[in-house]
């Protein structure tokens, strides 16, 4: 069935795409959460009537990018996010954060789709890149910080980032004793030097055929 997002979903869609999912997931899931809503006629046609406004504050030319640009590379942006102990984040920023944002921070519209970086999961100083017209891209300042606190330095923060990836790695398997291939071998028992054919076999025995014939030739 066809939904209309009303927040970024991560490999699904960004907020205000239609998108076609599974009707068990949009109503198991997305629904329940107020990620999405039944994409109607009536709602489709509104989104696209706002999408329409929204255009008409972008840059149509490349003057007005490189304008726009100017503007964008004053800005700084700043969320405050839950994080863990090690820096990652309780969500994410989304590409549509920073779009909303950067409306509410300085009154530039860009679009969410032109934002060139993925969520943003952990606190930390970003320059993230917006392609605003073609050949004219800026990088916008942003600063993800923990609730209520301040960001640490840039050694802090790589030492919080290297504790994550220590956490997140496999434990490698200990071996106590000797390896598991030593015992097989050492339970393996051992093959003999040579291996006796039939016809040793058959000389071995003829001897013995031998004296019972003779035995009973002279009891006759």
């Amino acid at each position: 069935m066809d939904v209309i997002l009303l927040r970024d979903v991560e490999k699904v869609g960004l907020r205000g795409d239609v998108v076609s999912v599974a009707r068990g997931y949009a109503r198991n899931f997305l629904f329940p959460r107020q990620l999405a809503e039944e994409a109607t006629k009536a709602r489709v046609a509104e989104l696209r009537k706002r999408e329409d406004q929204v255009a008409r504050h972008e840059a149509k030319t490349a003057e007005q990018a490189q304008q726009l640009a100017a503007t964008i590379g004053k800005v700084e942006l700043r969320f405050e996010m839950k994080a863990g102990p090690t820096g990652a984040l309780f969500g994410s920023v989304t590409p549509t954060d920073i779009a909303d944002e950067l409306w509410k921070t300085a009154k530039v519209r860009v679009d969410r789709r032109k934002i060139a970086i993925d969520n943003i999961k952990r606190i930390g100083r970003f320059e993230v890149p917006i392609d605003l017209f073609q050949d004219v891209r800026v990088e916008v300042k942003t600063l993800v910080l923990p609730e209520g606190g301040e960001l640490p330095s840039d050694e802090e923060l790589a030492a919080m980032e290297a504790a994550e990836q220590a956490e997140a790695a496999p434990a490698e398997p200990v071996h106590e004793g000797p390896a598991i291939e030593e015992l097989l071998e050492a339970e393996e028992p051992e093959a003999p030097e040579t291996v006796e054919s039939e016809a040793e076999v058959e000389a071995e025995a003829e001897p013995e055929w031998r004296a019972d014939a003779e035995a009973a030739l002279r009891e006759e």
